[in-house]
């Protein structure tokens, strides 16, 4: 009997989910006729990482599957109105304003949204990549038009341009790169100029719970803000793979030496080895960490923002730290 009643409460979870796919794709398709037609409900092209998407002119519900997309979302004054969270977190980033983020309905964890629950919100526009959701592409744009990137991390400027142009922002988008680029201007003169920051070499040293230690490359994120600032970068830095990162175990951690080490730990410290490591004889004979140029960092802004407003709280720390 209660394995009965299990199996009907299976396949009732399963029609409910199915029912609001497909209510919610019989919106999406009479938006995108209307939109070609009288123009109730205009859309426009936008060429995606799954190839072209018609997308509403003025999207109202933007649901956003990444920490990218939030920022970008946000960055560009548009409100989501719901969004994914880190496995390690059951909250948005901190870095972001409270005020912004308390009414954005949580729909799952990273790279495994409920979709059930993204289809509730009803949404208009969903904003997400393939290296996260390809997988159940047809399923999301099932409930909304879907905007893909390829990836993620070192492509966060040409995402956000794909992001503007799908949310309708591109003016917007245009003064938000002109004051990160000005910005990056006066953070590179406020530690020396151009001819300093190029003879100082900084590596990212990101302690993970259970992974090895990395020792953040070029490719990715804060290393293209590190290369806007002009900064150098050790040798190890180019034996990254595939330019993101080069892991070590703790007893390696001479690798990371350099003049200034920034850090950063995803997950428990104790687990992930952050305290262990720090407190080791190769960890203090660093250059870094005899000259006191070591800066612990948030992991969630420095690592996981990947956008202008996160790049922006990053330049005025890095400043801070290396001028104080």
């Amino acid at each position: 009997m209660a394995t009965s009643l299990r199996r009907r409460g299976l396949a009732l979870g399963a029609l409910s989910l199915a029912g609001a796919l497909t209510l919610s794709a019989c919106g999406s398709s009479d938006s995108g006729d209307k939109g070609s037609g009288s123009g109730a409900a205009k859309t426009h092209t936008v060429k995606t990482a799954m190839g072209d998407v018609k997308v509403p002119v003025n999207p109202e519900r933007v649901v956003v599957l990444d920490t990218g997309e939030l920022d970008s979302a946000l960055t560009l004054g548009v409100q989501p109105v719901g969004g994914t969270h880190s496995a390690s977190e059951d909250s948005f980033p901190s870095y972001l304003p409270a005020s912004r983020t308390k009414n954005i309905k949580q729909v799952g964890e990273i790279a495994n949204p409920n979709l059930e629950t993204v289809a509730s919100l009803k949404p208009d526009l969903i904003l997400t990549s393939k290296v996260r959701d390809g997988d159940r592409y047809e399923q999301l744009r099932a409930i909304a038009p879907t905007v893909m990137t390829e990836s993620t991390g070192t492509a966060w400027k040409e995402n956000f341009q794909l992001h503007a142009e799908a949310l309708g922002k591109q003016a917007e988008a245009k003064k938000v790169v002109a004051d990160y680029d000005a910005h990056v201007a006066k953070v590179t003169e406020a530690i020396g100029g151009k001819e300093k920051a190029a003879a100082t070499e900084v590596n990212f040293v990101r302690f993970v719970e259970g992974a090895d230690i990395r020792i953040y490359g070029k490719q990715n994120y804060i290393g293209s803000i590190l290369a806007d600032l002009g900064m150098g970068r050790p040798a190890i830095t180019d034996k990254a793979k595939d330019g993101f990162s080069y892991d070590v175990s703790p007893e390696k951690i001479d690798l990371a030496d350099a003049d200034v080490v920034f850090t950063s730990t995803y997950g428990d410290p104790a687990k992930a080895g952050t305290t262990k490591t720090m407190n080791s004889g190769l960890w203090k004979g660093l250059k870094a960490s005899k000259d006191g140029k070591v800066f612990k960092v948030d992991d969630r802004l420095w690592i996981a923002g990947i956008g202008y407003t996160a790049a922006d709280k990053i330049l005025d720390e890095f400043q801070a730290k290396m001028t104080g």
